[in-house]
């Protein structure tokens, strides 16, 4: 099993001013110990179910764009994009550059958007959860697309593109992965199955857990895919440092039931510390778990 580093809270005593040197020495520090991806939310607020909406919130991409600079190994996506941010176009532009700009290490990790109040406020079309989902899917389609050999037009019921011409083409081959985040059974896991090389799944409880990848496999067994060939993620939400043993027994867990990979938040105020400390103390034990499934 492996691990990576979220990046989700941008305030500290130090200021707007250390918000750079903070974000670079944490990515940093992540791709030198051998993290496996490092990501930022890819939201215009904060989060207020968590922290005020007015709290500093950087843009994902190019907050990412920033990292690779500072980075030479580590995988870098956000976690994840609301389809309803950017034209799938564009999407897959953005992501391109990256990929190509950090030596092939970009993911696509993308859902159906859910922060009405950024929408509201920004003037960004927040349609319904149904349209929603509808435009998740016609963006993956899209994306899919343009990091195929075929240019031609898209046309489907929310996006028409004359010509899906996206040069210079990914180094990553085939292709960027695609990483679908979000629990949800019907539609969400099932686009999983259907499009995604890895999701996201939104809690660490290992009975919840082993009945959303339960639902995953059984959506694979309808798309005719091998659910080994999905990646399969969850946010932790045990404190690796604090509780180290009770996060080793909680992963021994998941590993069992399919989960490849515990995606940690470095909380402030030393998100550097945090995963030099992770990474001393946890990620060697944590390295020799092998989860169910996978080699």
């Amino acid at each position: 099993m492996d691990a990576g580093i979220h990046f989700p809270y941008f305030t500290n005593p130090g200021g707007d001013a250390v918000i750079a040197p903070l974000l670079a020495g944490t990515a940093k520090a992540a791709d030198d110990a051998g993290f496996a991806l490092f990501t930022v939310m890819d939201h215009f607020f904060q989060m207020e179910k968590v922290w005020p909406a007015d709290d500093p919130m950087l843009e994902g991409y190019t907050a990412l764009g920033f990292v690779a600079g500072q980075t030479s190994r580590i995988q870098l996506a956000t976690l994840v994009t609301g389809v309803t941010y950017r034209h799938p176009g564009l999407l897959a532009k953005t992501v391109t550059t990256l990929d190509v700009l950090s030596g092939g290490r970009a993911m696509l990790g993308i859902g159906a958007g859910w922060y009405e109040r950024e929408h509201l406020g920004l003037g960004v079309p927040f349609p319904p959860l149904a349209e929603r989902f509808e435009r998740l899917e016609e963006a993956v389609r899209i994306c899919l697309q343009m990091w195929s050999d075929d240019d031609g037009p898209y046309s489907g019921r929310h996006y028409t593109l004359a010509e899906t011409l996206n040069r210079p083409r990914s180094l990553r081959r085939p292709r960027p992965p695609i990483l679908i985040g979000g629990n949800g059974e019907q539609k969400t896991l099932r686009m999983v199955a259907r499009y995604a090389e890895a999701c996201n799944l939104t809690t660490s409880d290992v009975d919840e857990v082993r009945h959303k990848v339960d639902v995953l496999r059984r959506h694979c067994e309808r798309e005719g895919r091998d659910i080994g060939d999905i990646r399969i993620t969850v946010q932790n939400r045990v404190d690796p440092i604090g509780d180290r043993d009770e996060f080793l027994r909680n992963a021994e867990k998941l590993a069992a039931i399919g989960v490849h990979h515990v995606h940690l938040r470095a909380p402030q105020p030393d998100p550097v510390g945090f995963v030099s400390r992770v990474a001393e103390s946890v990620l060697p034990p944590l390295s020799q778990i092998t989860t169910s499934g996978w080699s």
